[in-house]
Order: structure tokens, then sequence, then C-alpha cells
């Protein structure tokens, strides 16, 4: 076994904090004029994202300290409890419908969602299979096409709430740590092709999506509509400047982009903080991703290195996303802001992830 590190990454757990108590701070600041109209309490979301940001922490200490040997034990054990979920989830009366997908499990606000979960699921699995067939993993038969099987088979059922952007991300991390194991840049291409083909199909066969892409090539054509969002996002950032309005100075707040708390909070905080803020925010991300990315070259296994490689990995496509539709670069999707945005399953799943992440740097040699 390993030789462990008396102490994980300190630099990571820095980095981590100091991007939730952002995220804390502009929850508030992006919520709090809603959350007075519609709760009569401005600090609605925001003492709900300081209850689960404690039970992330928690989280993340105790994962840190289990063995993270522990997820390649029951990696598949795992992946079936999230594949169960994903059915559950589905059914009628248990299954709670929010903004047009049936994504969740609870009650009110403390509802799960298993889509975030089956994330994290996947890339212990894959982890796991990566490691114990590395050799196979050129071979379209035996290794790329049962590894990309199971990913697809879970992208389905999550396409069947419908949510294309977590779907997105799951399948994102996934082929990024197949890349990385080995397989050949040749079987990607076909497949590539394939997936495109099914991109496409997946648009043409749901009228909003297929406006949410007219809409990113010309927001303006439908300004009331598919293209309110992008345009009132793009409304705050142009006014944030170098330095930005100010701490709770935003206006597109004040009921112009729609639940600002969630998947635009990058929006908000660049109309507060300006470019300087925003720009220390992607400073931070790099900034954890370089730690992650260290972690990963120094892991003692090959079922380290795939572990720390696919959280990287599905932090970093999140990100991405998530701003690049909020800078109109991409079409709009469903998909939040580690640490910053609003939501239990999506923070609470980063957290844990992270507290994987960290168990792994114990035993990495840098």
């Amino acid at each position: 076994m390993p030789t462990k590190k008396a102490t994980p990454d300190i630099i990571l757990i820095i980095l981590t904090f100091t991007l939730l108590a952002i995220g804390l701070i502009m929850v508030y600041s992006a919520s709090a004029v809603w959350a007075e109209y519609k709760f009569d309490d401005s600090f609605f979301f925001a003492k709900r994202q300081i209850l689960f940001a404690g039970v992330g922490i928690v989280a993340m200490f105790f994962i840190m300290n289990i063995d993270y040997w522990t997820w390649r034990t029951w990696s598949k054990m795992i992946v079936i409890i999230c594949f169960v979920l994903l059915v559950l989830v589905l059914i009628p009366g248990i299954g709670n419908i929010r903004n047009g997908s049936r994504s969740w499990i609870g009650v009110g606000a403390f509802s799960i969602q298993p889509s975030e979960f089956m994330k994290m699921a996947m890339i212990a699995f894959l982890a796991k299979f990566l490691s114990e067939n590395q050799k196979k993993i050129t071979s379209f038969k035996k290794g790329l096409l049962p590894a990309l099987g199971i990913v697809f088979l879970a992208f389905g059922m999550i396409m069947l709430q419908p949510d294309l952007g977590t779907g997105t991300v799951m399948v994102g991390t996934s082929v990024v740590m197949i890349f990385i194991a080995g397989a050949r840049i040749r079987h990607f291409v076909f497949l590539g092709l394939i997936g495109l083909g099914g991109f496409v199909g997946l648009v043409a066969s749901a009228p909003y999506r297929m406006k949410r892409i007219t809409s990113f090539l010309d927001p303006w054509s439908d300004p009331l509509g598919s293209g309110f969002q992008i345009i009132q996002s793009l409304y705050a950032i142009g006014p944030g400047g170098l330095f930005g309005l100010g701490l709770g100075e935003s206006r597109q707040k004040f009921f112009y982009l729609p639940e600002p708390q969630t998947d635009f909070i990058f929006a908000i905080l660049s109309e507060e903080l300006g470019f300087i803020g925003g720009s220390l925010i992607l400073l931070l991300f790099a900034l954890l991703l370089w730690r992650g990315i260290r972690i990963a070259l120094g892991a003692q296994d090959l079922f380290g290195s795939f572990l720390a490689v696919g959280i990287i990995a599905m932090v970093a496509i999140q990100v991405m996303i998530n701003i690049g539709v909020v800078t109109g670069l991409m079409p709009v999707t469903g998909i939040t802001l580690p640490f910053l945005s609003y939501g239990g399953s999506s923070l609470t799943l980063m957290l844990v992830a992270i507290g994987v992440l960290l168990n792994v740097s114990r035993y990495s040699r840098y």
C-alpha cells in the first residue's frame, strides 16, 4: 500500500474555501431581491446555501479521511444505486418536476438531484475500469465500447428527465478520462461523428432546444422569448466595466435576469465586481485545476490518477460551459457554476469530489 502523507493539499483547501465564501456572498447578493419578493425573506436562498455548504464541508472532511481505494471497492455498487435513483426520479409521484425537468427526489428545498451524483459515481466506476483495463482501451470492442456503453446508458436515462446540461458534463468528463487512458484518436473521431448526429437529433426532437440554438446565434431575434436570458446576462456583464457597480449594486437582479442566483450568477458577479472580479474567479478556478493536475500526476497508482483526472475534468468542463453560456459563447443550458451557484445537490457533490481529491493528495508524490 502506498505511503500516506500526514496532511492533504492545503492550497487546494484554501482555494475551495475561498470560492465557497465568494459563492455564499454572491448567492445572497444575487437572490436578496427575488427572495424578499417571493418569500418575504431576503436571506431565504442564502440561509439554505449556508446549510448546504455546511453539510458539504462536513462530507468533504469526512471523505478526505477515507482511503480513496474505498471508492474502487464500492464503485459498482454506487453506480447501481445511482441508476436506481435515475429510474425512481422518472416515476410520477416520486420524482419532482422543476423548470420542465423531472430531476428531483425529495421535499421542497431539501431535494436531491440523482443525475448530479451520477457524475461522481461514473468517475469512480471509470477510474476502476480504466486502471484495470488500460491495455485494452486501444481496442474498440474490448476497451472503448464497454466503457462508453455504461456512460451512454446513464446519459440516456438522464435525457429522459430531460437534463442535457448534466448529461453533457458527465459524458465530457468520461471522454477526457478515456482519452487520457490512451484510447485511439481515430476511435474518438468515428464516435464523435456519431455523437454529433445524435446531438443534432436531440436538438431537433425538442422545439425548446432548437430555440436555444437559434437564440444563441441571434438572441435579438426573440428578445422576449428564447433570447431573453442571454440578452439580460449581457446587459449585466457590459455595465460592470473594469471594477463593477459595487457589491450589492446589480440592476439586473431586479427581476430582469430570472433567478440570478443559479446558472447566471457569474453575470451578477461581473456586474457588481467588474472585469477584475470575474478574472479573479477564473484565476481561482485555474489554480484549483492546477493543484488537481499535480495531484493526478503524483498519484501512486493508476486508479488514484484517473480518479483525480475525472474530478478535475468535471470541474473544468462545468466552469467552461457555465461561463460560456453566461457570456453568450454557448447555447443556454442548465449548468451551475461550481461552488458559486445556488443549489444543494450541485454544491454538496462538488465538495464531496474535492474531499476525494484531497484524500488522493495525501498519497500523491509531488
